[in-house]
């Protein structure tokens, strides 16, 4: 009766076990780190693309994009990589995971 309740999102937030085992199962999966390029020459995932979500030029670089890949998204703290996540699902990207509670909360 009220869906609007019921609101769907189009990513899935992980773990950080579960984002490593998931990454681990898509080879041709995309790392996203969504941090400024200060933060991520400060340490990222190895492999990572780093697309700074509050650079300017976050939409316009996603949208050049394959959406049909896996792409596993993290920032700091999860805030960002989240915010990312709606952004890429709006776009039609269909396969996205968030780290949840970020970079800072895993072993990476």
């Amino acid at each position: 009766m009220f869906d609007f309740f019921n609101v769907k999102k189009s990513y899935e937030n992980v773990s950080a076990d579960t984002f490593k085992k998931l990454f681990n199962e898509h080879p041709n999966g995309v790392i996203l780190d969504v941090r400024t390029k200060e933060e991520y020459k400060q340490g990222a995932i190895s492999g990572a693309v780093n697309l700074d979500l509050i650079g300017g030029t976050f939409k316009q670089e996603i949208a050049k994009m394959d959406i049909d890949k896996t792409y596993f998204v993290y920032c700091r703290s999860g805030n960002r990589s989240g915010q990312a996540c709606k952004l890429m699902a709006d776009l039609g990207f269909k396969k996205l995971y968030n780290l949840s509670g970020g970079i800072m909360n895993s072993t990476f």
